[in-house]
C-alpha cells in the first residue's frame, strides 16, 4: 500500500512538472490579449485541461492588473452574460415534476446553475487561485454593493467559499512570538478590536506565559490567516481591556489561571465575509485550552458593544461616559433589548457570541477608554460566559425563539436604565 501511494505521488508530481513546462513553452497563451469575458466564456466552454489552465492563469493575471472601472465591467458581464436561463430552468423542472430521473435530475441541476459557478471553479484550478478569487469577491463587494444585479454573483462566491472553507478543510495553528515574521506583520496588519500599536505591543500579547493566540488556516492560503483570537489567562473575569494589556501588568503563570479570555476576534479576510469561522475557532481553541490547562474553569469573552452610542443617538437618549454606572445599564438595556427587525439582538457582537451559545454574563463601564472605545459603546464592555455544557441548549434556545440568555445581575441592571432625557425624568 506505502509503495502504491509513493508511486501515485511520483505520478502526480511529475504530471505537475510536465503542465508547468508546457504552460511555460506555451506562454502566449497567458499573454491573450483578448477582452476578459471572451477568455472566461472559452474558459467555460474548454475541455482540454492544460489548455483551461492557461486561460484561468491569464484570466486572474489580467483581473488582478485592472482598474475598479474593468474590474466592474468584468463582474458586469459574468453576472448578466453568465447567468441563468428562466424558460430552461422551468422547462427542466417540469420535466423532472412529469419524470422524476437521474437524467431529468441532472438536466433540472445544470439549468439552475449560472454559467459563472463554473467559471470560479475552473478559476480555483490554477496553483494560489484561492486567494486570488478571495480579493475578487472583496472587489464585488467593495465595487458592486449599490448594484443589485451583482448581487446573486455574490451569491455564488458565497456558496463556494462555503464548501471551500469548511471546517473539515482548516487547520488550527497556535501564533507565537516565535511564528514567522511575515505572519506576525499580518497579524499586526488584520486586528480588528484593540490595534496593535507596535511590535513591542505584539510581543505583549503573545510572549508571556498567561498569553495565547490561534489562527485558522486554509491549505490553499498557508501564509494568510482567516481569523485569529487572541486569549489572556486570568483570575477570574476581567472587567477592563486597559489592565488586560498593560505594559505594567504582572504576568500569572499559566498553571495558576482559572480563566481563558477571549478578548479580541478578527476576520482577517474581506472577500470572506458571511462565511463563518467564529464558532469553529471558539469551541477548538476552547477544547486545546482545557486539555493543556485543567484547572481553567471558565470561558468568557471581554467584548466591545460596536452599536451603543449609535443606537442611544438614533434613540435620542443622553448618555455620558463619564457616569461608568449609567452605561452599564444603557448597555444592558441595549443588550437584552434592542432588536432587528427579525428580532435578532443589534448588536452584531452580541449576534454572534450569543448564536454560538454563549451567556450575557456582565457588563463593565469605564472599560475601554480608548478613542474607539469611547466612540463606539461609551467606554463599555461586556463578559459573554460560554459554559460547555450548557452551550448547545442555549444555542437552540436562541435559534428557535431569539432568547437572550444572560446573567440574574444583568437583567437586574438592564431594568435601572434611564431612557429618558434629562428633561423628561
Amino acid at each position: 500500500a506505502l509503495e502504491r501511494l509513493e508511486m501515485a505521488l511520483l505520478a502526480d508530481l511529475l504530471s505537475t512538472v510536465f503542465e508547468r513546462r508546457f504552460r511555460r513553452e506555451n506562454s502566449d497563451l497567458v499573454a491573450d490579449s483578448r477582452p476578459l469575458k471572451d477568455l472566461a466564456m472559452e474558459l467555460v466552454n474548454s475541455v482540454g485541461e492544460t489548455c483551461a489552465l492557461d486561460l484561468a492563469e491569464g484570466l486572474l493575471s489580467r483581473f488582478s492588473q485592472m482598474d475598479d472601472v474593468g474590474k466592474l465591467s468584468f463582474f458586469r458581464f459574468i453576472a448578466t452574460g453568465m447567468d441563468i436561463d428562466p424558460d430552461a430552468v422551468r422547462k427542466a423542472l417540469l420535466q423532472y415534476e412529469s419524470n422524476p430521473s437521474k437524467a431529468s435530475y441532472r438536466a433540472f441541476s445544470d439549468a439552475a446553475e449560472p454559467r459563472r459557478q463554473e467559471l470560479i471553479r475552473r478559476l480555483n484550478q490554477v496553483p494560489g487561485a484561492t486567494a486570488a478569487l478571495v480579493a475578487m469577491r472583496a472587489d464585488l463587494m467593495r465595487l458592486g454593493a449599490k448594484e443589485p444585479e451583482l448581487a446573486a454573483l455574490d451569491l455564488d462566491f458565497r456558496h463556494l467559499f462555503v464548501s471551500w472553507f469548511n471546517r473539515g478543510f482548516l487547520v488550527l495553528r497556535p501564533i507565537s512570538w516565535e511564528s514567522p515574521a511575515h505572519i506576525l506583520e499580518k497579524i499586526i496588519a488584520y486586528e480588528a478590536v484593540h490595534a496593535i500599536d507596535s511590535w513591542s505591543d505584539l510581543r505583549r500579547r503573545l510572549e508571556p506565559a498567561d498569553r495565547r493566540c490561534f489562527a485558522f488556516f486554509h491549505p490553499s492560503m498557508p501564509d494568510d490567516p482567516l481569523i485569529f483570537v487572541e486569549v489572556a489567562l486570568t483570575r477570574g473575569a476581567p472587567g477592563s481591556v486597559q489592565a488586560l494589556l498593560a505594559q505594567e501588568r504582572e504576568v500569572l503563570p499559566a498553571s495558576k489561571a482559572d480563566t481563558a479570555v477571549f478578548y479580541s476576534i478578527s476576520n482577517c479576510q474581506a472577500g470572506l465575509a458571511g462565511v463563518s469561522f467564529g464558532n469553529s475557532l471558539i469551541k477548538q481553541v476552547t477544547a486545546d485550552l482545557s486539555a493543556e490547562l485543567p484547572r481553567l474553569k471558565s470561558f468568557v469573552t471581554l467584548s466591545p458593544i460596536p452599536g451603543l452610542t449609535l443606537w442611544l443617538s438614533r434613540e435620542s437618549v443622553t448618555w455620558t461616559p463619564e457616569n461608568p454606572e449609567e452605561m452599564k445599564a444603557l448597555a444592558a438595556h441595549y443588550l437584552m433589548n434592542a432588536k432587528t427587525d427579525t428580532g435578532l439582538p443589534l448588536d452584531p457582537v452580541a449576534r454572534f457570541h450569543l448564536s454560538n451559545g454563549a451567556v450575557l454574563h456582565a457588563v463593565h463601564g469605564d472599560a475601554d477608554t480608548s478613542e474607539k472605545g469611547r466612540r463606539q459603546s461609551g467606554c463599555t464592555m461586556v463578559n459573554y460566559l460560554y459554559e460547555l455544557e450548557r452551550i448547545a441548549q442555549n444555542q437552540q434556545k436562541f435559534a428557535t425563539t431569539r432568547t437572550v440568555v444572560a446573567s440574574p445581575n444583568v437583567q437586574a441592571l438592564a431594568q435601572t436604565a434611564q431612557l429618558s432625557s434629562p428633561d423628561e425624568r
